[in-house]
């Protein structure tokens, strides 16, 4: 069903690739006979069982302009996106789950108040204006990080990182908002339960009950938030990847977009959905591990 889906929207979405490769001055008869090299003439079943046959076989196609196969374009764009991600999935969880829980542990105060107004803010915040705004402060007027300039892992740990910390930052902002006010409304539905009361009951410390009793509890739904976040993640990595020269998959959808080359748009769709359906998969064998009535 998705590669349906995937195959259809591009297939009917505008512009015509063929006039992109031949240019301004090319003549009807050259536009045909690149349609007809491309496959374009060809009805759209029978495209589609095309693609659908060699994608069954490891085979996600060949580009349009560049003629490479489409697997040697995207193997060196993984690194990147992959790097960006895991920080971004690391940093996030950590400082979402953190702040969450101290929300709810000072529920009522300031403190909290203080909290889920940044969240708020940072779940609110267009990543656009968020990233703008962490350049302007954090590499044109401090001088601390680069705007541009990646630098792979391979280059040294320290230099990938300094490199990735505006785009990370950005992404962990818009990502943690979520986190920690999902944490915060678990944790206060957890703490209302009849087990919490007994607990407390029996002299155990508040720290010892939101660490022991509460936090696992009110884990389902901030485990099914990070799964929601990552997916998310997909769509920011464009804009991010983008803004700041990245050279990842984010940065070559758009590209492959503005040329319309098909074949890896249509690749790109089909590894993030199949990442997005990886990552749901592991949240739903998570949740038996977390809360252990949950049996499958």
């Amino acid at each position: 069903m998705v590669g349906i889906i995937t195959f259809t929207l591009v297939y009917v979405g505008p512009g015509d690739p063929a006039a992109i490769i031949a240019g301004d001055e090319a003549t009807p008869e050259i536009l045909e006979e690149i349609r007809e090299d491309l496959g374009f003439n060809r009805p759209f079943p029978v495209q589609m069982g095309d693609w659908f046959w060699k994608l069954l076989q490891g085979d996600l196609g060949t580009s349009y302009f560049s003629r490479r196969e489409i697997t040697e374009l995207i193997t060196p764009r993984l690194q990147p996106t992959l790097s960006l991600g895991f920080q971004v999935v690391v940093l996030s969880t950590l400082i979402g789950i953190s702040t969450g829980m101290l929300a709810a542990w000072k529920a009522g105060s300031r403190l909290d108040r203080n909290l889920m107004i940044l969240a708020v803010l940072g779940f609110a915040t267009p990543g656009f204006w968020l990233a703008f705004l962490t350049i302007w402060v954090f590499a044109v007027n401090l001088g601390w990080f680069p705007v541009i300039g990646y630098k792979p892992i391979q280059d040294g740990l320290i230099p990938h990182l300094h490199s990735m910390f505006l785009p990370v930052m950005v992404n962990s902002i818009l990502a943690s908002a979520f986190i920690s006010r999902i944490t915060r409304s678990a944790m206060l539905e957890v703490l209302r339960e009849d087990y919490i009361r007994t607990a407390r009951a029996k002299g155990a410390s508040e720290f010892s009950v939101f660490i022991r009793h509460a936090f696992r509890p009110s884990a389902i739904p901030v485990a099914t938030v990070i799964g929601a976040s990552i997916a998310g993640l997909a769509t920011g990595f464009v804009l991010t990847e983008t803004i700041f020269a990245i050279p990842g998959l984010g940065r070559m959808l758009v590209d492959s977009i503005v040329r319309r080359d098909y074949p890896i748009i249509q690749a790109l769709l089909m590894v993030v959905a199949t990442v997005l359906i990886a990552v749901n998969l592991i949240v739903d064998i998570l949740y038996a591990y977390i809360d252990p009535r949950i049996r499958y």
